[in-house]
């Protein structure tokens, strides 16, 4: 389990910075508190949401997309192996396996 802590929405956002994704904090009536434009990675959060519901946000972005571990530093890997354990085992975080 991880906090709700500002270092933890770092880490977060340098594990989705990592997968290409920029992130960017705007107002704007979400349906769920986030958007994605998928065709330019760019996950847009609620700039009213406070550092709880920002996490939560970017956690939901994470368990949606394909997360190519090999993209990312040895310290990401490691807390997103603690967003896995947080997260419910059916809304586990989808990973890609390039090495064929």
């Amino acid at each position: 389990m991880f906090k709700y802590t500002k270092y933890s929405l770092k880490k977060i956002e340098q594990i989705l910075e990592e997968t290409g994704y920029s992130i960017r904090y705007e107002r704007g009536n979400f349906h769920s508190g986030y958007c994605i434009v998928e065709n330019k990675r760019i996950a847009v959060v609620n700039k009213f949401f406070d550092t709880e519901a920002r996490i939560n946000s970017l956690v939901e972005i994470i368990s949606t997309i394909e997360v190519d571990e090999k993209m990312l530093t040895e310290k990401s890997i490691d807390f997103l192996k603690k967003i896995k354990q947080s997260l419910p085992v059916d809304q586990d975080v989808v990973e890609t396996d390039k090495a064929e």
